[in-house]
Order: C-alpha cells, then sequence, then structure tokens
C-alpha cells in the first residue's frame, strides 16, 4: 500500500487522477451528449434542460455528504469505490441506448452516472481536507482543478471524433473502460482514517452555518460558478448552430476551454496560497467579466479559440481559489458534509443557470446570453467584499 500523508506529490497525483475521472464525464455531458442530442434532432432549449437533469445530483452533495460522515470509521476510500463501480455500469449500460428512441432511459443511466461520480467528488474532497493543510491546500485544489480540466479538454477534443467516425454510443464505452482504469489507482493507496467516532453531523452543520462567514460563503458559491454554468453549456451549441462548425471542428476548439482552465487552475493554487484568497478572486474574477463580454464580437473560430482560452483561464483560477476558501472554513469533522453543502450551493448556480441557457440563447439571441454571463459575476463580487476571513485555530 502507498501512503501519501507525509508525501505532497502522491497526494496531487492521487486527487488530480480521482478528478480526472470528473473531468471526463464533464465532456461527456457538456460536449458529447449535446452534440449527439443535437444530431438526433433534439431542439437546444430541450438539449440544455437535459444536460442540465442529468447533472442535478451534483447540486445534491449535501446528501451524499452525510452519508460519507455518517460512516466516517469506515474512511473515504470505500466511497471512491463503489460510486466509480456505479458511474462505470451506468456508462457500459448507456453505450447501447440510441437517445432518438429511448431518450427517458438515457436520460435517467447518466444521471445515475453522476450520482457514483458524486460519490467520487464528495469523498475525495473529504480525503482532501483530512490529509491538506493552509499551507499546500490551495496547490492541492489546484491538482484536483487540473487533473478535471485536463480530462475534459481531452474529453471534449477525442469524444466529438469517435462520436462521428464510429458513433457516439462508442464514446460511452471507451469513458467506462478510461474511469474503470482510473479507479485501480485508489486500491493501493493506504487511508489513514483519523475519524474514529460517528459525528453528531447535523448539529454541528447547525453550529457552523450560524456563522456569518460561513454564511456569506454560502452565498456566494452558487453566484461565482453561474458564469461557468453558462460558458459550458452553450458554447459547444453556439459553435454548431452560431458559427456553422462540425462536431470535429467543435471537439477541437472546445478543447480549448480546459486545456486553459486546468493552466489557471495550478497557476490560481499557487497565487492564492502566496498573496490569499480574496485578492486572487479579485484578480482572476475582474478579468473573466472582460473576456466574457468580448465574446459579442466573435464571428469567426480563431476569435473564439482566443477569448475562449482566456475565459477558461481565469475561470480555472478563481474556481480553485473558491474551493480553497471553501475549505478554508470548512470543519474537519463534518469535511464531507460541510464542503459537500458549499459546493452542492455551487453546483446549483452552475448547472440552473446552464439549464436555462438554451432558453435564454433562443429568446434573446447568443450576444445577449454572453453579456448576462458576464453580469452574473457583479452579486459574486458583492458578496466576495463582505466575506471577513479567519483561520481555523
Amino acid at each position: 500500500m502507498v501512503g501519501i500523508e507525509n508525501n505532497r506529490g502522491m497526494k496531487y497525483f492521487l486527487f488530480g487522477s480521482l478528478y480526472f475521472s470528473e473531468g471526463l464525464m464533464v465532456a461527456i455531458t457538456t460536449v458529447a451528449t449535446s452534440l449527439y442530442l443535437r444530431e438526433k434532432g433534439v431542439s437546444i432549449p430541450i438539449t440544455t434542460l437535459i444536460v442540465g437533469i442529468v447533472n442535478i445530483p451534483w447540486m445534491l452533495k449535501f446528501v451524499w455528504g452525510p452519508v460519507i460522515d455518517f460512516f466516517i470509521k469506515f474512511g473515504r476510500k470505500p466511497f471512491i469505490i463503489l460510486g466509480g463501480a456505479l458511474t462505470v455500469s451506468c456508462m457500459f449500460l448507456v453505450s447501447f441506448l440510441d437517445p432518438g428512441t429511448s431518450l427517458l432511459p438515457f436520460t435517467l443511466l447518466i444521471f445515475l452516472s453522476h450520482v457514483g461520480i458524486g460519490f467520487i467528488d464528495v469523498s475525495a474532497d473529504a480525503w482532501a481536507i483530512d490529509v491538506s493543510t493552509d499551507k499546500d491546500r490551495g496547490k492541492i485544489n489546484g491538482s484536483m482543478f487540473a487533473g478535471q480540466y485536463s480530462a475534459w479538454a481531452i474529453g471534449a477534443a477525442l469524444f466529438p471524433y469517435i462520436g462521428s467516425q464510429y458513433g457516439y454510443h462508442f464514446v460511452y464505452l471507451i469513458n467506462a473502460l478510461l474511469i474503470l482504469l482510473i479507479l485501480l489507482f485508489p486500491f493501493v493507496v493506504k487511508e489513514i482514517v483519523k475519524g474514529k467516532v460517528k459525528e453528531k453531523i447535523a448539529s454541528l452543520v447547525v453550529k457552523e452555518f450560524k456563522t456569518k462567514t460561513v454564511l456569506l460563503i454560502a452565498l456566494f458559491s452558487p453566484l461565482v460558478f453561474m458564469n461557468e454554468g453558462i460558458m459550458s453549456f452553450i458554447v459547444p451549441i453556439y459553435m454548431r448552430d452560431g458559427l456553422g462548425l462540425s462536431d470535429v471542428q467543435i471537439g477541437f476548439i472546445a478543447m480549448v476551454l480546459p486545456v486553459f482552465l486546468a493552466i489557471g487552475s495550478l497557476v490560481g493554487g499557487v497565487l492564492t496560497d502566496r498573496i490569499g484568497r480574496k485578492s486572487a478572486l479579485y484578480l482572476f474574477i475582474g478579468f473573466n467579466i472582460v473576456c466574457t463580454a468580448s465574446l459579442i464580437f466573435v464571428d469567426s473560430w480563431w476569435k473564439l479559440s482566443i477569448i475562449y482560452g482566456m475565459i477558461g483561464f481565469f475561470m480555472g483560477g478563481h474556481s480553485t481559489v473558491s474551493c480553497a476558501l471553501f475549505m478554508d472554513v470548512t470543519n474537519p469533522r463534518i469535511g464531507a458534509t460541510q464542503y459537500g453543502i458549499f459546493t452542492g450551493i455551487a453546483n446549483v448556480g452552475l448547472n440552473g443557470a446552464g439549464m436555462i441557457t438554451g432558453s435564454l440563447a433562443v429568446t434573446l439571441g447568443f450576444a445577449r446570453t454572453f453579456l448576462y454571463a458576464a453580469w452574473v459575476f457583479g452579486p459574486a463580487l458583492l458578496v466576495l467584499y463582505f466575506i471577513r476571513i479567519k483561520k481555523r485555530p
């Protein structure tokens, strides 16, 4: 068994690889599934609605977290294995379905695969809280998001190519095999279980969320991720319906966002450990507002690629810093639950904004939708101003 407690390199690799599996699922839903449904003649509003529905398990981290904390004496690793088994099984089964004729079971299986990946996510977050410190928490978050975004980039480029050449059903089968390979590593990692006693989860959660700082961060979390939801849902569709690009072209340009998300995550993780959480957030969010609004001037693939890459860099930075901030104020005794609430609410903002993006684009047009994506950062910055961060003793 491999120990990670005193080995930063192994920490980064473990959590980066677990988030890599999550990134594959992001690519499956936001890129492959969107293109697959459009290929089958599903309308834009229904396509973004379905993508939002299958992502609902990411909003339910407040459900998965207490389950993991309730069985804290067994550690975090067993839930990673169980969640992975569910995801792999559902991805395998969905590869045999045609959404053109079996849209409901197709949607249900992808939904359940995200339930499994949700358990991986919450368990990995709680494990990271258990083994991280203030000095490496930003870098651990950087490695996690870099892993997620790298997988998203690979999937964004690879999945549309495979789908256009061999059929999209084959994409889901390959995704199942890739996640299965990733889950082999946690089997050989030794987890030192630190929580031996079952916690009084409800009372601890109530106590934590009575504090002003925790409440403000809970309000900040959905606001800061709404832009990412709008961008990740609408841009692949914009490339197809607005610029008239092919699936293969869309895949390679869609890869630009997660590539720069990964770079931005690593930079954000290092920067925030040096200059603090709020300063880093002001920088990354401010630049992202300008870049997102600049999308209204895009009328060609190369302009989109440049601006999309810049958005990805700044988005990766503020996502990493935000999650490091969530970890800073999370009580390790209820790590899975409290951090799961923060990130679950964040995903309500991300996924909720994404779900209505198709309807916004049809009603208002792509340009105004991009302006709304920039505007949503305003309330986030206002709440951030009032957050006062104190280190947990």
